[in-house]
């Protein structure tokens, strides 16, 4: 970890080591038969298949990494492929305003069509130079480091854009739909 020099959003601690928090089990991933759905209001559905995944071009983005419960791991390196990539592969429509994404295990959460252009939002499969551990999301895990971790969906299969923003797992039951940690939405 680097010599952290930024600020912190409120009332956030540092900690060093992620810890592993998820609804449900890990899912068994098989990778002869795991696929990636992209959907919704697009030109041009596809699926992709865990090597075509992979064979994109990678990239790896370092970030910090907020927690709704008060902690922080400073300086994440993740590797994978820009969400926005997916996006381009598709043809997005321009009434698709919201990306929703679907993980084993019926997890969701939903993002606007800009959140998820960002350059350093992505679908990672790796952290600091290693595979991610399937506890911490492997094979793919979505990374949003301007959101809350609950936003940060472990073991996406399936993104959809829709014209209306769809509510996901935690959103459901009270937490903040924008989650942004700098002005600390948590809870509705």
């Amino acid at each position: 970890m680097s010599e952290h020099t930024r600020p912190l959003p409120p009332h956030q601690k540092t900690i060093e080591h992620m810890p592993t928090l998820h609804v449900g089990e890990v899912p068994p991933f098989d990778p002869a038969t795991w696929n990636l759905r992209i959907e919704g209001i697009v030109q041009t559905p596809r699926v992709l298949t865990y090597a075509e995944v992979r064979a994109l071009p990678s990239v790896e983005s370092t970030s910090d990494f907020h927690c709704v419960e008060g902690w922080s791991v400073l300086d994440c390196t993740w590797k994978g492929i820009r969400v926005a990539t997916l996006c381009d592969l598709v043809s997005p429509l321009p009434e698709g305003r919201f990306v929703t994404f679907g993980c084993d295990g019926g997890y969701s959460t939903s993002l606007t069509f800009e959140d998820v252009m960002r350059p350093d939002v992505l679908l990672a499969w790796g952290l600091n130079g290693e595979e991610l551990e399937p506890a911490h999301g492997y094979p793919l895990r979505l990374v949003v480091p301007h959101k809350y971790v609950y936003k940060a969906a472990k073991w996406v299969r399936w993104l959809k854009l829709t014209e209306e923003k769809e509510l996901g797992y935690w959103e459901v039951r009270g937490y903040h739909n924008n989650a942004d940690p700098w002005r600390e939405e948590r809870r509705t």
